[in-house]
C-alpha cells in the first residue's frame, strides 16, 4: 500500500474510531489508559488482564464498549464454587430423543468480562484460558469454534488475597496486556459527581461494527517498523532473560524473563500505538510506551525484589533506562 494511501486510510479509520470513544465518554470520565489499552486489544485480537480496586469503571467500560460496537457481551462472576461447565457449557441428555445435545456456556460470546478471575479455582481458570488460546471448546466428542471476534477482559482485585487462586504465570502470558486502573484525579472525580450524582447512566448508540477493528488491524499491519527498531523490541524482551540481563543493575530482581510471545505482542502493540498517533511508521517512543503493559505480567520477580517491595513496573523502568535504542 502506498504511503499516501495508507495515511488517508488511517485518517478515515481513526475518524470512525473517534465516534466510538465519543460515545464511550458519555459514561466514562478519565481512565484514558484503560480505554486505549482495551481498544489496542480489540485491534490486535488479544485479551486483557485488568487490575484495579472496585468502583473504578472496569466493568462499565467493557460493557459500554460492547454495546457501542454491536458485540455480544457476557459478564461472568468468578466464585470459588464455579465449575468449568458453568463457563464453557456441558452435554445434556434429552430423554424424549434418547440423545445428548450441547448446551453452550456464556463463553460463546464476542466479549467476555471475567470478573475477579482469581476467585475461581485453577480448573475453571484453565478452562477459560484454554478457550482464549485455542478459540474453541470441546463438549463431549465435538469441538465447537468460538464466535469471532472473541476477546476476554479479566479483572482482579490487587488487595484482597484471602480466598483467591493466583493465576499461574505460564497462563497469564496468554493475555496481550495487563492494565493497571488508577484512581481518578480530583478534577475527574468532581466531574463524575456533576454528571452522575443524581442521574442514571446515559444510553450509548451502536456506532460501529466489529469489522472496524478488522480494518484497523489491516492498517496497523501496514505500519512500517525499521529493522533496528525490531531489534530494539527483541533486545528489550531478551534483556529480561538470564543471558540478556547478565551484569545489568536490575538483573537480581528478575527470576524468570519474558517469552517470545512478549516480543510478538510488543511488536504488534507498537504498530497499533503508531496508528493511534496517525503515523505510518513506528518510533522508539511507541515501543517504550507499550513495554510496561505488554511485559509487566510476563516477568517473575525475585525474592530480593519482593523483599524491598519493588514492582514489575519499577524493574521494567530500570530496564528501559539501561537498554540503549539502537
Amino acid at each position: 500500500m502506498e504511503k499516501q494511501e495508507l495515511t488517508r486510510n488511517i485518517d478515515r479509520l481513526l475518524a470512525s474510531l473517534e465516534t466510538v470513544t465519543s460515545e464511550l465518554r458519555k459514561r466514562i470520565i478519565g481512565q484514558d489508559e484503560l480505554i486505549r489499552g482495551i481498544l489496542t486489544a480489540l485491534i490486535a485480537g488479544g485479551h486483557v488482564l485488568i487490575e484495579g480496586l472496585p468502583g473504578l469503571a472496569k466493568t462499565l467500560t467493557v460493557k459500554s464498549l460492547a454495546a457501542i460496537i454491536r458485540a455480544d457481551f457476557k459478564r461472568i462472576q468468578f466464585t470459588p464454587d464455579l465449575l468449568p461447565a458453568d463457563l464453557v457449557g456441558t452435554m445434556i441428555y434429552r430423554q424424549d430423543r434418547g440423545e445428548f445435545f450441547a448446551r453452550k456456556g456464556p463463553v460463546f460470546s464476542n466479549i467476555i468480562l471475567a470478573d475477579e478471575i482469581n476467585r475461581a479455582p485453577a480448573k475453571v481458570q484453565s478452562a477459560l484460558l484454554e478457550a482464549m488460546e485455542e478459540r474453541q471448546v470441546t463438549l463431549g466428542e465435538t469441538t465447537y469454534p468460538l464466535p469471532g471476534p472473541f476477546h476476554v477482559f479479566a479483572t482482579q482485585n490487587p488487595i484482597e488475597q484471602e480466598g483467591t487462586y493466583p493465576l499461574p504465570e505460564a497462563q497469564v502470558d496468554r493475555f496481550l496486556l495487563k492494565l493497571h486502573v488508577p484512581y481518578p484525579s480530583t478534577e475527574e472525580e468532581l466531574a463524575i459527581l456533576d454528571r452522575f450524582g443524581f442521574s442514571s447512566l446515559p444510553e450509548v448508540e451502536k456506532t460501529a461494527e466489529p469489522s472496524l477493528f478488522v480494518n484497523l488491524a489491516e492498517a496497523a499491519s501496514a505500519v512500517a517498523m525499521e529493522e533496528h527498531l525490531k531489534g530494539y523490541v527483541v533486545s528489550l524482551v531478551e534483556s529480561t532473560r538470564p543471558r540478556g540481563r547478565n551484569g545489568k543493575p536490575y538483573a537480581k530482581y528478575i527470576r524468570y524473563g519474558a517469552s517470545p510471545r512478549a516480543s510478538l505482542s510488543l511488536y504488534t502493540c507498537a504498530k497499533i500505538e503508531a496508528l493511534f498517533n496517525g503515523r505510518t511508521h513506528v518510533l522508539p517512543d511507541d515501543i517504550k510506551r507499550m513495554a510496561l503493559p505488554v511485559m509487566r505480567h510476563r516477568i517473575l520477580l525475585s525474592y530480593e525484589a519482593e523483599a524491598i517491595e519493588k514492582s514489575a513496573d519499577d524493574v521494567l523502568l530500570e530496564l528501559l533506562d539501561t537498554i540503549p535504542i539502537p
